[in-house]
């Protein structure tokens, strides 16, 4: 399979997670979920070992503070996560900050799937779309620029905007 191919379909990819992060971020948009902000901490809170308990008090005091506020961030960030996978802008950013923020939303909401309390049955959603977005670098970063993003259009335009929207850019600046 030749690099384009692989770019396209790398690409294929990053569309369809970003069409799932778009609809998760639709539903956080819903009034229940703004409602229900703190109870899913405080639950996600119930069953973790001592050890860590002080994390999940800490983020609930913090939460507290102003649910709703946290509740709206949360849409937002996944509302412009899911534009910038939909659209491949920023991509290098894009994933890193995907990659960190999932891995915020496996400890804090989903209490790190919980793996450990009587019961559980998986390890939670957040872990899986941490992996997906390093695959999505690395995958990125192994085949070079895509050529269905607006990275591509914005470099064109702006050389330097390689630096912020693609993994490969150190790599490929280095062949040019």
């Amino acid at each position: 399979m030749n690099q384009s191919t692989l770019a396209k379909r790398i690409s294929l990819l990053r569309i369809a997670f970003g069409i799932i992060w778009g609809i998760d971020a639709t539903l956080k948009w819903a009034p229940a979920f703004q409602k229900s902000y703190l109870s899913q901490v405080y639950a996600a809170a119930q069953g973790q070992p001592a050890w860590l308990a002080w994390l999940f008090h800490s983020a609930e005091s913090v939460i507290r503070l102003d649910p709703r506020f946290f509740a709206i961030a949360t849409a937002v960030v996944e509302s412009l996560t899911a534009l910038g996978l939909l659209l491949g802008f920023a991509r290098r950013a894009g994933y890193i900050a995907g990659l960190v923020f999932s891995l915020m939303v496996w400890a804090l909401a989903e209490g790190f799937g919980g793996p450990y309390t009587a019961g559980a049955t998986d390890i939670g959603t957040g872990i899986i779309y941490a992996v997906v977005f390093a695959a999505l670098y690395g995958l990125d970063r192994a085949v070079g620029p895509s050529p269905w993003s607006l990275d591509a259009v914005i470099a064109r335009r702006w050389r330097r905007w390689e630096e912020v929207s693609e993994p490969s850019a150190a790599r490929h600046s280095e062949q040019a």
